[in-house]
């Protein structure tokens, strides 16, 4: 594809003013696979397709040059998903296998939601010519490597040289690093963390191996430890020290995130000691050093190379052959960039951003002078970015079954505006189509975590509420990524405060400037979000209806009752527990639903083993016992987090409709066209 072409489907259609009409549910939602974890091996790009049209089902494709059809590697039941920390990722690993006569050929491990074993598929040679040019020929069937039992397995690596795969095991409410041979067996224990660990990447020459690891109450984004272990002959792993960041007992909290060796023996992560994620580089001559580690910092930039380690198998910085090269958020936008590495260790390293279209990026990968990364701008939905580094060439393939109209896109503009304690905060505000009126109706959103981020790339639900007359505005409240660490900890000890004064301040940032209705404002969220949209109308008056999905709403029992990975989050959100205890009963929405004054809608799902659903069941009682209207869905397959597509489309519209009952609005009205 020539440089700087979409692909047709990429391209916002043309439509006339006069055609316009608001978009159905079918067209934004529920239908457009979700694209995870792209990888290249040997030349060619792999990646995972989580599918809503088959419930969420995520299979593994591949292809050998842009443009071509993708193969499928892991049709019909296939599930690859990880249930490690409950929120997964890492799912797949490649490498090299023996084929006939002993030749290397590329293999991949990957988990089974079936059984949650590991699975090896080979992939066979590559075809040489033809249309197909640089695609696989996997075996018929992957074969099982682990035997069925109470455990998780993620985030491994193939170790080629002791033909085995290193990685995550969970079990028995802990974490080890293990070994299972590639020809099958019992995982072998390499090393026993104190909590937490993962991102285990292996030097070049395969003898040593760096790792992250975290412990209770901290979070990884919050503090965490980059490890360094040598392997014996025998293949165990000995001499694991501490390298970067913080445990527990360390006076200053410093985060680590995704290790990354070079092919000089260099390490490279990246460390927010200097309060924004930055990367740092430690030379190979000084990685045997004991005590201080003298680790040089290759970019002083007020940017993230980083974010919170929710999943793992994220990467924002790879290795492309002669280059590194990265994604960076300044300021709530992506780019992507080449680092010019220094010479002289004193120095500073050189930032080259690529002139590219996209400003949402996530996932980069390189190698032998191409990336990938997962992709999307203002009026491009997500897909699969493939760029040569040499030559600029790039092109880009969207998941959109349906490409949206270009005038019915409403593009975000930054809005900064004074948030708790008069702190400027950030948000993205997306008019209406036809222009926003002091009667426009709006609906302000929450990201979730609470620590993620209001991004950029062409989010079709937002067209689906501007295309129907309203603002929407998306808030990066205090606590969220993007804008470095001292953004972040503002919602230390203050969750529920900070978060509602933001997204109440945005709100009326919009009444004050005569974009907004004072009288039609909802807000919406899901599990931390929907925490935020529960306190935020019992502690405000500023809105008139919301809804939750999955939705903390006992904030005590999310203390004694949620899962491993968080079980001790809100040490930090709110207060040490069970010291605290009086904070957490003052800032429960369930303790205050007496205070809620306008109608709620409940989406949640049966198998939630993150936010039991007995918090939504009971908060929704409490509404209605003081005659509150309370309309909830119960999704017995789904837990959370909804991957069916039909479930994603039918919380949608049951939204819409109870947020236009409230405000008597039109169905279908287009104020302004």
């Amino acid at each position: 594809m020539p440089e700087g072409q979409l692909s047709d489907a990429a391209r916002p259609a043309a439509t006339s003013r006069a055609a316009l009409a608001p978009l159905p549910a079918e067209r934004v939602v529920g239908s457009d696979p979700a694209l995870k974890e792209p990888r290249w091996h040997a030349g060619r790009l792999f990646w995972l397709e989580q599918r809503p049209q088959e419930q969420g089902r995520t299979t593994l494709l591949t292809r050998g040059c842009p443009g071509a059809e993708p193969l499928e590697l892991t049709p019909g039941e296939w599930n690859l998903r990880s249930r490690v920390h409950d929120y997964g990722g890492g799912v797949y690993a490649l490498g090299e296998g023996r084929g006939g006569g002993g030749k290397p050929e590329p293999l991949l491990v990957f988990v089974h939601d079936g059984d949650r074993c590991l699975w090896r598929l080979d992939l066979g040679p590559a075809s040489r010519g033809g249309p197909v040019a640089g695609q696989v020929q996997p075996a018929p069937e992957p074969r099982r490597l682990t035997a069925p039992g109470a455990r998780a397995f993620a985030d491994g690596l193939i170790d080629g040289a002791r033909r085995r795969w290193i990685g995550v095991m969970e079990s028995g409410g802990r974490d080890r690093l293990v070994a299972v041979d590639l020809a099958g067996g019992e995982p072998v224990p390499l090393h026993a963390p104190a909590d937490f660990c993962g991102y285990a990447v292996l030097s070049p020459s395969g003898r040593q191996l760096a790792w992250v690891e975290w412990q209770q109450p901290f979070m990884p984004w919050e503090r965490s430890q980059l490890w360094l272990g040598r392997f014996e002959a025998s293949g165990a792993l000995v001499e694991a020290r501490v390298i970067a960041g913080s445990g527990s007992a360390d006076p200053q909290g410093v985060s680590v995130f995704q290790p990354l060796w070079l092919p000089n023996g260099d390490l490279v992560v990246a460390n927010d000691r200097s309060g924004w994620w930055n990367l740092e580089r430690l030379a190979e001559a000084d990685q045997r050093k004991v005590g201080h580690t003298p680790w040089q910092r290759l970019l002083p930039l007020e940017a993230e190379f980083a974010l919170p380690q929710w999943v793992y198998g994220m990467a924002t910085t790879a290795w492309d052959g002669e280059h590194l090269v990265a994604a960076a958020c300044r300021q709530g936008r992506w780019e992507l960039g080449r680092l010019a590495l220094p010479e002289d260790p004193g120095a500073d390293g050189l930032w080259q951003p690529l002139n590219l279209p996209f400003d949402d990026l996530g996932q980069v990968v390189a190698e032998e002078g191409r990336l990938a990364c997962l992709a999307s701008g203002p009026t491009v939905g997500q897909g699969l970015l493939e760029l040569e580094l040499a030559t600029g060439r790039w092109s880009h393939c969207p998941v959109a079954v349906e490409v949206l109209p270009a005038e019915l896109i409403s593009p975000p503009e930054p809005l900064w505006f004074a948030g708790y304690g008069n702190a400027p905060t950030h948000a993205w505000y997306h008019p209406p189509i036809g222009g926003a009126q002091p009667s426009t109706p709006l609906l302000v959103r929450g990201h979730s975590g609470p620590t993620a981020m209001a991004r950029t790339g062409l989010n079709p639900v937002i067209p689906y509420w501007t295309s129907r007359g309203w603002g929407v505005v998306d808030v990066n409240y205090g606590g969220s990524t993007g804008f470095g660490r001292a953004y972040r900890e503002r919602l230390d000890g203050q969750w529920g405060v900070v978060d509602v004064a933001d997204c109440a301040a945005a709100a009326l940032a919009l009444v004050a400037a005569g974009k907004a209705d004072p009288e039609r404002i909802a807000i919406e969220g899901g599990s931390a979000a929907g925490f935020t949209v529960l306190a935020a109308l019992c502690f405000t008056d500023v809105f008139r209806a919301g809804a939750c999905r999955y939705a903390v709403a006992d904030l005590t029992a999310m203390a004694t009752e949620t899962h491993r990975f968080e079980a001790r989050y809100l040490d930090g959100l709110v207060g040490p527990w069970p010291e605290s205890q009086a904070l957490y009963l003052q800032r429960s929405p369930l303790e205050h639903a007496d205070r809620i004054g306008c109608p709620v809608i409940f989406f949640q799902g049966l198998n939630d083993q993150v936010v039991p659903p007995a918090q939504t069941e009971r908060m929704a009682a409490a509404l209605r016992a003081n005659g509150i209207r309370a309309e909830v869905h119960l999704f017995p397959e789904e837990g959370h987090g909804f991957r069916s597509g039909g479930v994603q489309r039918q919380v949608l519209v049951a939204t819409e409709a109870f947020f236009r009952r409230q405000f008597n609005l039109l169905p279908l009205d287009l104020p302004g066209l």
